[in-house]
């Protein structure tokens, strides 16, 4: 397998061999049962969803992988098989990465609202002296005569975040397989008990 599912706990610190300390984000990361086997992607849930609550859909398409239909995972999602793939009805733990592993992790980022540029795109502002009312706003948007509109992608205010986002070439620090716990050097995406999916990296990273 190449990912697993799980959820943002926070962040703290750990100390390497050397005494330095290692800033974090430790990660509930499974188990994730194997829901579906196709020829190239792997369906694994995570999390449980109650009985009265889980769709009759659903409900068969857990029935069918042979687990309990009490247990129908909160989240599905599907990974590429690497390997001899699992069967159905499986279980997937925090036991297929180890320490020193790249993984890059994708979420939905927090949300901001509507944001104004100086927020949103870190534009300086306009001047701050006595009389000027143009502090915080964008300036000149778009010539008048030609083309007279605005071009497309031009950075204005808006709703920011709440988007999903991959950061890229996270090292795992330490894996904690008995408690489902994954400890990643630097930040992810994602509030606290955000859900995440952790993959691992396939090609080079620019940490490296």
């Amino acid at each position: 397998m190449t990912g697993l599912i799980g959820r943002k706990l926070g962040m703290t610190r750990v100390f390497d061999a050397e005494g330095t300390h290692v800033p974090v984000t430790i990660i509930e990361a499974g188990p994730c049962p194997v829901v579906q086997v196709g020829q190239t992607q792997v369906q694994l849930g995570f999390g449980a969803k109650k009985p009265k609550r889980t769709a009759k859909a659903l409900a068969g398409h857990v029935k069918k992988a042979g687990l309990e239909i009490g247990a129908a995972p909160r989240v599905l999602h599907s990974f590429p098989v690497a390997g001899e793939a699992p069967k159905a009805g499986e279980t997937v733990t925090v036991a297929i990465f180890a320490a020193g592993d790249r993984v890059k992790v994708t979420g939905v980022t927090k949300g901001r609202g509507f944001q104004g540029v100086v927020h949103r795109h870190h534009f300086g502002g306009g001047p701050e002296t006595h009389g000027n009312t143009r502090h915080r706003k964008p300036g000149s948007i778009a010539p008048g005569t030609d083309p007279s509109r605005i071009i497309k992608g031009k950075r204005m205010p808006g709703h920011m975040g709440a988007r999903n986002f991959t950061e890229l070439g996270l090292r795992v620090v330490k894996v904690d397989a008995e408690r489902n716990l994954l400890f990643l050097g630097g930040s992810v995406p994602g509030p606290m008990n955000g859900l995440l999916t952790v993959r691992k990296q396939g090609g080079p990273s620019r940490h490296d």
